[in-house]
């Protein structure tokens, strides 16, 4: 084989491997494009998952508004137990105060 005939020989070989490598190129391509039908499926999906991530949005946002709710009226139930605690101390205070003179009423007479 001469010169010639190895360039020639190259040139086809490379031109043929072109052509196969477009030509598998192409038909990859052709078999998996997305058919119409597939892309509407895609967009009723998008439009799902867009709707979906809205209500996790205002679900969160309602769990945060009845969480701080939640801390608040613990806040006022712990104030009121303290009241009530202050309420009853008073009170046996006073439960105190009134046998004492009860008791000093009926010493006396």
């Amino acid at each position: 084989m001469d010169r010639e005939q190895f360039i020639v020989a190259t040139a086809v070989t490379l031109f043929a491997a072109f052509v196969m490598g477009w030509f598998a190129s192409w038909l990859i391509h052709r078999l998996t494009r997305a058919t119409r039908a597939d892309m509407g499926e895609l967009d009723r999906m998008a439009q799902q998952l867009h709707e979906a991530e809205e209500a996790i949005a205002t679900l969160e946002a309602r769990e945060s508004d009845l969480s701080s709710r939640l801390a608040a009226a613990g806040i006022e139930l712990r104030g009121a137990m303290d009241a009530l605690a202050e309420s009853r101390a008073e009170v046996e205070e006073l439960r105190d105060y009134i046998e004492k003179k009860l008791a000093r009423s009926r010493g006396a007479s």
